[in-house]
């Protein structure tokens, strides 16, 4: 669709007094997501709006957390802090983790697929297909539901079941959406390219209900609603090519009425860096910090997607200049970054396109569109890199362990890279799973670790005390698990995530071995 403006080394086994320590697992492999070819669209605009960026000012990094460190038992709330000193890891014993460079599907990240609703009548979603496409790779679908037939009118019951049918879908055939509404997908369609401001409202509140129950599988609500394909272009009712603050009004009050219908652990997804800025931040160099970040204010809530990635110098009117590339640059380190492609250009190769999904953090992308730029990246050889690296991509490097004993404290250290484009993005859970020779299990949750500041390109630290349970004995195996916190999606595998690593994964599970100890 074309838019806007057109568009870790073996493991090392050690042994230990009184226990004998071996890292195993299961080797499975997800095959590599594959292509949804999606229609060609008009052009929404002919003249190509491109400007000479130059060479864009690089943002200075912030100061960062050097892991999540933290010493206590089980659930102790202590602050994640900045800065960190490394622990000290004398006396305990040193497990290392062979690195996987298999394709696999995780969640909240990675390629989706395209689907249209626009009407009633719709096909629904099939949590058969969405397994399916899981096998493919792809955990993601971009869920668009066109409102032409309600432009004057509440949203009928029947449509709304329509949304209500395909988000259980998404919960029981594991994956999440991308979520836009829109009045027209054709651009000739003018008297229908948005809705009056009332009635929009009034849709919004329709959905609430619906989105309120439902977010657990949506990853951002992008903000439609405006213009042809709910792009924020073409526009009747909401000052078409809107400059100043006061022209942006009837827009903000759309996205208040979004953030206030959404849980506030979920974003709105803003089309480009100018919107946030005209309705919201102070400036350009208002960007969200490592102390600002997931705070629940607006600004925090706010994540961004590019509907024409590469496309041309300023990604066809995303971007006005170099300090909203370093704004977008900046602040999405801490919110959500994705989108399509939409035209061949010199700013599309791999070179440049891996640069960029680095610089501005990519999680997702369309599988099918635009054809010609995908081909060039399979030809070039880079689809694979995109592929693994969408979004987070976490893998184990370390892990320190103290003696196991029943009914004594054990420490953990683990050493968690991120060689992903971003961190994960929305709400993680973190566990430690313990499971004796009885098959007894004991979770350690620590609501102390946030993976959100997991970043890109650098390696985490999970520091953790646990007790053995007294009536432990045998062998037992320690896993990791990081599932959807959510109640309804925590103990489905395939909302938790899959590390990186050579025989780690439990796809029964969702957990990730750690370690084998036998207890005497």
């Amino acid at each position: 669709m074309k838019k806007l403006l057109c568009i870790f080394a073996s493991a090392l086994l050690l042994i230990i007094l009184g226990c004998e320590v071996n890292v195993n697992g299961n080797d499975l492999q997800d095959p590599p997501a594959t292509e949804n070819p999606e229609e060609d669209k008009e052009d929404p605009k002919e003249e190509d709006k491109n400007e000479d960026e130059g060479k864009e000012e690089e943002g200075k990094e912030e100061d960062e957390p050097s892991g999540t460190i933290s010493e206590g038992h089980l659930n102790n709330n202590s602050s994640y802090e900045e800065n960190m000193p490394e622990p000290s890891y004398d006396g305990l014993t040193h497990l290392t983790f062979s690195e996987s460079d298999d394709i696999f599907a995780n969640p909240e990240r990675g390629f989706y697929k395209h689907y249209d609703f626009k009407s009633a009548s719709a096909s629904s979603l099939s949590s058969s297909t969405l397994k399916s496409d899981r096998v493919n790779g792809i955990t993601l679908c971009y869920t668009g539901y066109y409102l032409t037939k309600y432009i004057k009118s509440d949203i009928s019951e029947d449509f709304l079941n329509l949304i209500r049918k395909n988000m259980q879908a998404l919960r029981d055939g594991g994956a999440k959406c991308l979520l836009r509404f829109a009045y027209t997908s054709d651009q000739n369609d003018k008297a229908n390219w948005d809705a009056k401001p009332e009635y929009v409202q009034r849709h919004i509140a329709n959905l609430k209900p619906i989105i309120q129950e439902y977010s657990d599988v949506i990853l951002c609500w992008q903000a439609g609603f405006v213009g042809v394909w709910g792009e924020w272009y073409y526009t009747n009712n909401f000052v078409f090519e809107p400059e100043t603050p006061e022209e942006h009004a009837l827009r903000k009050e759309v996205i208040n009425a979004m953030l206030e219908a959404l849980p506030s652990d979920r974003s709105v997804a803003l089309r480009t860096p100018m919107f946030k800025r005209m309705m919201y931040a102070q400036s350009y160099t208002d960007t969200l910090t490592y102390k600002t970040a997931y705070s629940g204010s607006a600004l925090s809530r706010l994540c961004a997607f590019n509907d024409c990635f590469g496309a041309a110098a300023d990604d066809y009117g995303t971007f006005s200049g170099n300090d909203t590339r370093t704004y977008w640059k900046r602040d999405t380190r801490y919110v959500l970054m994705g989108g399509e492609t939409c035209n061949v250009s010199e700013y599309c190769t791999c070179e440049r396109s891996l640069k960029d999904m680095e610089d501005y953090h990519w999680t997702y992308l369309n599988s099918g569109y635009n054809g010609d730029v995908l081909n060039r990246w399979e030809k070039n050889g880079c689809m694979d890199e995109v592929k693994r690296r969408l979004g987070y991509r976490l893998s184990l490097a370390d892990v320190y362990h103290s003696k196991p004993e029943a009914g004594k404290d054990m420490q953990v250290i683990l050493r968690i890279k991120n060689t992903g484009f971003a961190a994960p993005m929305n709400p993680r859970g973190v566990e430690l799973v313990l499971v004796d020779a009885a098959g007894k299990k004991t979770v350690y949750a620590f609501n102390d670790e946030d993976p959100r500041f997991w970043f890109a390109n650098k390696t985490s630290i999970v520091n953790q005390t646990i007790r053995i349970p007294a009536d432990a004995s045998g062998n037992c195996t320690l896993y990791l698990n990081l599932p959807d916190p959510k109640a309804t999606l925590h103990d489905k595998p395939n909302f938790s995530i899959r590390l990186a690593n050579e025989n780690v994964w439990d796809s029964n599970t969702g957990y990730n071995k750690i370690l084998e100890f036998k207890v005497k």
